[in-house]
């Protein structure tokens, strides 16, 4: 089943319950999926980082903060993009997240047009950020499936040794290594060196 809805998710943590509402109102009325909390720790709890989203934050909030939440996701690895709400003189702090990676940051009282527009950007990158993450994630868990030694012949075969001077370099046979790289191949699911590069180096790899 798709984690994407039609429109996609949005999260709003906000600890003002007026705030809240206002964003849930005006984004449900445009057909996206909202979903709010009121505090960074309730959102910690229940995120789920399968899911394609986006979300708005709290710059300033009791207890975790929308900058502590956001270096919390970054700890994480997470590709959830963040727009954060502010006050006027929380300015200079919000260009501060953007440099940490937010995607942009909107002001109190909100203006209907801007959100929308701000919206789909954002889920536009939540979707590409998504998808990079999955590969990302397929890539360690495929990697996760090799021996130590597998692993020592993999980082040769990347590098362009030939199966003789891998044999040299790890002081064992042809054979062996050609079953190691058999071995590599199926738990990689590559059928060519090409796939196995894909694999191995992800983005780095080599554009055919």
């Amino acid at each position: 089943m798709s984690l994407i809805p039609e429109k996609g998710t949005i999260y709003v943590v906000d600890d003002d319950e007026a705030v809240r509402d206002s964003l849930q109102w005006l984004l449900e009325g445009k057909g996206y999926r909202v979903r709010c909390f009121d505090s960074a720790e309730t959102f910690l709890s229940r995120y789920d980082p399968r899911e394609v989203a986006c979300m708005f934050v709290d710059i300033r909030m009791d207890g975790m903060s929308g900058l502590d939440l956001q270096d919390r996701l970054i700890e994480r690895k997470s590709p959830l993009p963040i727009v954060f709400i502010t006050g006027h003189g929380d300015v200079p702090m919000a260009v501060e997240t953007m440099k940490k990676g937010a995607l942009d940051f909107i002001q109190k009282p909100f203006r209907e047009e801007d959100l929308e527009a701000l919206v789909e950007k954002m889920l536009d990158r939540a979707r590409a950020a998504f998808a990079e993450h999955q590969q990302a994630s397929t890539r360690e868990s495929l990697l996760g499936k090799l021996t130590n030694r597998e692993a020592q012949v993999l980082e040769r075969i990347v590098a362009g040794r030939l199966n003789k001077q891998i044999a040299d370099d790890l002081n064992i046979s042809i054979k062996t290594v050609e079953a190691h790289r058999a071995n590599i191949m199926e738990k990689l699911n590559a059928n060519t060196v090409a796939d196995l590069l894909k694999v191995a180096l992800g983005s780095n790899a080599p554009k055919s």
